[in-house]
């Protein structure tokens, strides 16, 4: 098997077309009716069959729940879902686990399952083929020869928004000429805060290979501050809190810190508050009372942890805790990525379809698998399955059975329903690209490129299979009796 097909099937996305991929998020409550075909009649704002510009607001979707603020899962809910993610669901490590002394067989392991070299040709952002110098370099990087029998185990606060990659290096590259959005070393992404545990360095020293709970790739070394694993493992676990409700929030501007300063954090980010500042003391030259003070972890010229205050404007979208989990809130946790641009593995600072549901969901606490490989199949999660001998029957009361929140998978895709209108199923989703038939028959594709709402039935995968025919599985987020 060659390597980029090995890569994109550990991943969210699957070697489909770039019209294919989309994604979302997830939560429960009333099933919408059995949807009638698309009505000849239905209108079309920008270009979308159906589209009305009231459906671009989250209040259209909301106005439509006769319960909208009914908790889904409460905290002890919650911690019980989280619980059986970690029990039940293969791709999330955990990190308290893992011995002080790591085995060589163990680390490379871990690396060769995502470090395989290319043997399909790859192109750079001018166009160029990728040579066989420049991968022979880039896996000469991964210093398998030098990883040693035994491995004393280090841990790590992640101090920046960092890129998780295949490979360690920053060369980025394509599967053809010209189309530069999809570099196919680029995995995931972790966020400040983020725990992680050192297993490896690169070559040139650059770069680590580091575990978090959710996924395991190759990150700068200047990103990650080691210290001790009650440090690491204990940051911000008692508070109080300030978990980050917006798309992004950024920290201050601070020229006296500039390790903290203007700093991006994520949805769903939590941060200790350190309640307990003298009320006029400055932090970082800058008087505390229009913002919180929060604790960041920052990394320290001999690459050690350091723990220092930052401020967190009170403007910046914040909550004291996790939100409850409500059909209001996943609408309007989701609208706030609306328009925002698809970022394959969380490139250009925003994130892709499974890392759009996942924010959203680290929103309220919960966690999800990474990638929509593991989202569609956890066991953890109350799940539909499909099959190719699934046919028409099923898969349409599967989609008039849907909750509002429901996550919709086609193979590397994952969508989020949101409610009926036009006689027809909308999702919200962060996709590259969509199709379906134009009044004359023919199918159109266009070049979405973020997140957006659009009609379920009327999507196609190809000419003659819509994206219903192509449906995988269904996941829900309910409460579930103990296995």
């Amino acid at each position: 098997m060659n390597a980029i097909p090995s890569l994109l099937q550990r991943r969210r996305l699957a070697p489909l077309s770039r019209a294919l991929i989309l994604a979302t998020a997830l939560c429960a409550g009333p099933a919408f009716a059995l949807s009638p075909p698309p009505p000849a009649s239905a209108p079309s704002h920008a270009g979308i069959i159906g589209l009305e510009e009231s459906f671009l607001a989250p209040q259209h979707w909301i106005a439509q729940l006769p319960n909208p603020d009914a908790v889904i899962l409460d905290r002890a809910g919650i911690a019980a879902q989280n619980a059986r993610m970690r029990q039940l669901d293969g791709s999330i490590h955990d990190l308290r686990a893992l011995p002080a002394n790591l085995p060589r067989a163990f680390v490379a392991e871990q690396i060769n399952g995502i470090s395989r070299a290319p043997s399909r040709t790859l192109y750079d952002v001018q166009g160029k083929e990728v040579g066989s110098a420049q991968l022979k370099a880039v896996t000469d990087n991964l210093a398998l020869d030098r990883i040693a029998d035994n491995r004393p185990i280090q841990y790590g606060l992640v101090v920046h928004r960092a890129a998780l990659r295949a490979f360690p290096t920053e060369l980025r590259v394509f599967s053809s000429k010209g189309d530069t959005d999809i570099d196919r070393f680029q995995e995931s992404a972790l966020f400040p805060g983020d725990a992680v545990a050192v297993l490896h360095e690169s070559a040139d020293g650059k770069w680590v290979f580091v575990s978090s709970e959710r996924y395991a790739a190759w990150m700068e070394k200047r990103f990650v501050g080691v210290g001790s694993s009650e440090q690491v493992l204990g940051y911000g676990q008692s508070g109080p809190y300030r978990v980050i409700t917006g798309a992004t929030a950024h920290t201050v501007h601070t020229p006296e810190e500039p390790r903290v300063s203007d700093l991006q954090l994520e949805m769903g980010v939590r941060v200790p508050v350190l309640v307990d500042w003298p009320a006029m003391t400055p932090v970082n030259g800058q008087q505390a009372h229009a913002s919180h003070v929060i604790q960041l972890p920052v990394r320290n010229d001999d690459g050690s942890l350091a723990l220092v205050p930052a401020l967190l404007p009170r403007s910046q979208d914040t909550a004291s805790d996790y939100l409850p989990l409500t059909q209001r809130n996943l609408i309007s946790q989701a609208f706030k990525f609306l328009g925002e641009r698809y970022g394959w593995g969380h490139s250009y600072d925003t994130r892709d379809c499974s890392g759009f549901v996942s924010e959203i969901y680290r929103s309220f606490g919960v966690l999800l698998p990474r990638n929509t490989s593991a989202q569609a199949i956890s066991p953890a999660l109350d799940r539909i399955a499909f099959n190719d001998k699934d046919g028409k029957s099923k898969r349409d009361a599967a989609i008039a059975g849907l909750n509002v929140g429901d996550l919709i998978y086609i193979p590397g895709h994952v969508m989020m329903a949101i409610g009926q209108s036009n006689g027809m199923t909308w999702v919200i989703h962060d996709t590259s690209g969509g199709s379906w038939f134009d009044a004359g028959g023919k199918r159109v594709h266009a070049s979405l490129n973020g997140v957006s709402v659009t009609p379920l039935q009327p999507m196609m995968a190809s000419d003659t299979a819509s994206y219903i025919d192509r449906m995988t599985n269904i996941q829900r987020i309910r409460p579930q009796a103990t296995k």
